[in-house]
This record gives structure tokens, sequence and C-alpha cells, in this order.
């Protein structure tokens, strides 16, 4: 039998991050063969142009597809995602794989969602039926679930919106987070080893941050970023603090300037555009609580026992281990929550999203993928019924407070 070539679109780190093992064991599978796509802030300077991180794992892209403008507006973002359609379906066109595998809810993959649906490309998408209810993300996520023929969920509630939205049940697989996965087997920098890499000596209590914009009320991304630094402001020079750049969205740019900005001048801050994986996770595994409003806060740090903050609305609706401390993006709450993290220490918590198998789960899905006439067929199941007048109950959830 010929080979079944899976293509894999990634377009920034963390999304990188998450399916490296999965890139890994396609790579390796007999009957597979491994075809990789980076677009976005892979290519970008300005976010660390880590598709040389790709290439030092030994993972040659087959294609790079540009697609980011300069500038981080609504307008800039809105014609990004244009330009990634464009790339995106001329690169699918040439490579002409037999499934196209996509993870998350930015613009980039639903770009190459929509490029391979209309050439009748078999897509398999990750991490659909999440909620996030402070980002855009929401909207581009349940639209891929949409154009999707396959579905690998990270958990129950995920499971049960994929089917709400009319999918198929043999099309929905709920395997877990690809993020567990990575968080337990991806190398992770020592101690020494950052150390060295990043210059920069560790304190006896460090916190590990990255922040990114609230894409729903991009016009609060600067003021809640504020409040978050004068909370860390706060906690003296004693803390060790790491501040990673923001995502490729609407004000990610100004924020990442103003996250370099607080870190001169303040020996015990650092900044990086991009810590790449390793040290991410090592910095992750050492470090005494995550800060910010990263989903690495709700999936990976639990797994590796640290305590997270997470701030604001961008992550609400999405399940949390008890480790994860939730808060308002004012600067007493934001304080209080990392005091709180402090004190807990290593926390051994179970994690709502999986045990580390997701990578064996997709992978056996993968290699016995029903024909492809019936993957492309769907059909729309439709769901019980309900009162139109009926309020779900999470519409009724008041603001976000201190508690977990």
């Amino acid at each position: 039998m010929a080979e079944r070539r899976v293509c894999v679109v990634t377009g920034t780190r963390a999304d990188y991050g998450m399916l490296r093992p999965l890139l890994q064991a396609v790579a390796r599978t007999p009957g597979l063969r491994l075809q990789l796509v980076a677009t976005g802030a892979h290519l970008s300077p300005a976010f660390g142009r880590t598709v040389e991180e790709i290439r030092a794992d030994g993972l040659e892209p087959d294609a790079e597809v540009p697609c980011l403008l300069a500038g981080d507006d609504a307008l800039a973002v809105a014609q990004s995602a244009g330009l990634a359609l464009l790339g995106l379906a001329g690169a699918l066109a040439r490579l002409r794989p037999d499934v196209v595998v996509l993870l998350g809810d930015r613009y980039e993959a639903l770009a190459a969602a929509q490029a391979a649906y209309l050439q009748r490309m078999p897509v398999a998408h990750l991490a659909g039926g999440d909620l996030t209810e402070g980002s855009l993300d929401d909207g581009l996520r349940h639209a891929l679930t949409k154009l999707a023929h396959l579905h690998f969920v990270t958990h129950a509630e995920a499971e049960a919106r994929v089917l709400q939205m009319g999918e198929e049940p043999w099309r929905v697989h709920r395997v877990g987070s690809l993020a567990v996965d990575a968080a337990l087997r991806a190398p992770r920098a020592s101690r020494e080893e950052l150390e060295r890499e990043l210059a920069w000596r560790l304190r006896p209590r460090n916190l590990l941050v990255s922040f990114h914009p609230p894409t729903v009320r991009a016009e609060a991304a600067e003021a809640e970023l504020e409040e978050l630094l004068a909370a860390l402001e706060g906690l003296g020079p004693e803390v060790g603090i790491v501040l990673t750049g923001s995502n490729a969205d609407e004000a990610g740019l100004r924020l990442s300037r103003r996250l370099e900005a607080f870190a001169a001048g303040r020996p015990h801050v650092l900044y990086r555009p991009s810590l790449g994986q390793r040290r991410y996770l090592g910095l992750m595994a050492l470090a005494d609580a995550v800060v910010g409003n990263s989903s690495s806060g709700l999936y990976e740090a639990p797994s590796l026992g640290t305590p997270s903050v997470d701030v604001g609305e961008r992550q609400r609706g999405r399940p949390r281990a008890a480790s994860v401390l939730h808060c308002p993006p004012r600067r007493e709450a934001i304080r209080a929550a990392v005091e709180r993290a402090l004190a807990l220490g290593r926390v051994r918590a179970a994690n709502p999203y999986g045990d580390g198998r997701a990578t064996e789960r997709i992978l056996a899905v993968l290699q016995a993928l029903p024909p492809r006439e019936r993957l492309l067929h769907k059909r729309f199941l439709a769901p019980p019924a309900r009162p139109l007048h009926e309020v779900p109950p999470e519409a009724e959830d008041g603001p976000c407070s201190t508690e977990s």
C-alpha cells in the first residue's frame, strides 16, 4: 500500500510545542509520511523566527508560507489571514496530503482548513469543542470544527460540545491534550543549562510569565498588562521573573515591546521573544509559579507540579486543575493570587487534559483512516431540541474571582 501522507500545519511556537510529539511519532511510523508546513510567526524575525527551532529538532518543513504583515492592528491580522489562505492553498495543492492535521484555534489554522476543505482534502482537528471566552479563538475554533472531518478532543465537555454542533459520533475521538504529552516527554533544560544559555541567574524563587492580548477586548490589552506589571514590580528584586513575548495577535507587538522595556534595567527580570520548548518547559518545571493568561498555565503546568495564576478572561471556559488560581486583571488581585501560588509550593493536581498518551491515540486513528469518500461526506446530526428562550448556564456566570 502507498504511504499515507499526513500534513501538519504549524503557525506558532505554542502549537508546535504541542504538536512535536505527534510529528515525531508520525515521522517514524511505517505506512505514514509526515509533511510539515510552517507559517505565521514561525517565519517572522519579530517573533523569534522559530522555524529554526523546528529544524533544530531534525524536522525540515516541506513548505514555508509567509503571511504576517507588519503591524498588529485588526486590519493587519485580517489581511494576514487572507495571505495565509492564499499561500496555504498553493502549498497543499503541491503536497496533495491524504489528511491535513490542524491544532487549536488560530486564523492560520482556519486558513489551512479552508484551503483543504475546498480542495476536498480531509481535515483532522485537534482541541475542538473548548471554550476561551476572552478571545476571538472561540469563533475560529468552532468554525474549524464544522470544516473538519475528524475531531481529536481533549476532555469530555469538549466532546459534548462537538457532538452538540451536529458532528457524527464516529468522527469524534477523546484523546487528551498533546500539551500534556509534551510536558511529560519533551527534553527540558536543567537549571545549569538555563543559566548558561540565558546568561541570567535564577533566584531562590522564580516566576515564568506569559501574557497575550485578550482579543475579544483587544483595546484593554495594554491596560491589563500594566496591572500585571505593577503586581510583579511589587514582589521586589528577590523574585526572579522571566517574561516571554506575546502571540502574533492584535496588540501583540505592542505588548512585547512593553514587556521588553519592563525588563530593561531590572537585573532580576529577563525578557525573551521566544524561549524555545526545551527552555520554556525547563523553566516551567523549576518555577515557583506560572503567571499570565497562556493556555500553558492550564495545560502543561499542572502535569509538571507547578501552580499557575490565570489572569483575566482570555482562558475563561476551560477546565482547570486545582493548582490553577484565577484572578481578575487588577494589580491587587494578581498580587494576592501570586502570593497564594508561591505559598502552595509543588502541587500534585489531577490534570483534566489527560494522561500524556494522546499521541498514541491520535496515531492509531491516523493509521486506520476510513476511505477518503466516507471522510469527506459529512452529515449533520441535529441535537435534541430545547426551548429557544432557555439561557445556557454558562451565560449566567458572574465575573471572575480570585478563587481557584
